[in-house]
């Protein structure tokens, strides 16, 4: 973990989003910091890329990267937002708001990616692929990932008819053919198209409790 061992002392949070692609609910964005210590303990505890997990290890991961985080903290944006901003606008948005919320303030962000979160006020670096090359960004995108599904699976009570708590809100055959019956509800995004979105299926998770309280409205 170079860019990790290279922050030396500092106080430096891993950032990530989640949920760019999906036609439901907000992106999410997590952040993380973490000493030299505690990366080489998530490391062996198998933190990587949220992709990568399954939902029930992704679960499992949440109270580790808790218990060893110096602070964590999520951030969203919501899906009028999307709307207002672009995706991208409001995926650097989520970002911002996730590493304000944090308890520390960092001295560095790793940022997830190739674009920098603008007017952050703190010295940030992008890593392509992070999620995949650095511990801290890899312990947010599964604060991120399992924070999101929780709230779609709530959601979903909300908003039936979607199989929103199976798709997560992404454009699964079941969920596109329900907004060609049902229409788009309130936190579905009006500027994305529906032919183009990618498939995602993955299992319902179990709502967790320690993260960031999942709010009873996301606009």
């Amino acid at each position: 973990m170079t860019l990790e061992d290279n922050a030396g002392a500092i106080a430096t949070a891993g950032v990530d989003e989640v949920g760019r692609g999906a036609l439901f609910g907000p992106v999410v964005a997590g952040a993380v910091v973490l000493t030299a210590k505690t990366t080489a303990v998530l490391a062996e505890l198998g933190v990587t890329d949220s992709k990568r997990l399954t939902p029930a290890r992704r679960q499992a991961l949440v109270n580790p990267i808790q218990q060893q985080a110096q602070a964590y903290a999520i951030g969203w944006a919501s899906a009028r937002e999307i709307d207002r901003l672009n995706i991208l606008q409001a995926s650097l948005l989520a970002m911002k708001r996730a590493i304000n919320r944090l308890s520390i303030a960092p001295e560095l962000c790793l940022i997830d990616g190739n674009q920098s979160v603008p007017q952050l006020g703190i010295p940030q670096q992008t890593v392509i692929k992070g999620d995949q090359t650095c511990i801290a960004i890899a312990a947010a995108s599964v604060l991120a990932k399992v924070w999101r599904d929780t709230l779609i699976v709530r959601l979903d009570q909300r908003y039936p008819g979607y199989d929103l708590a199976s798709n997560k809100g992404y454009g699964s055959p079941k969920h596109r053919a329900a907004i060609a019956k049902l229409g788009r509800s309130p936190q579905h995004r009006q500027s994305f198209k529906v032919s183009t979105q990618l498939t995602l299926l993955s299992e319902a998770q179990t709502e967790i409790t320690h993260l960031t309280p999942v709010p009873a409205s996301i606009d």
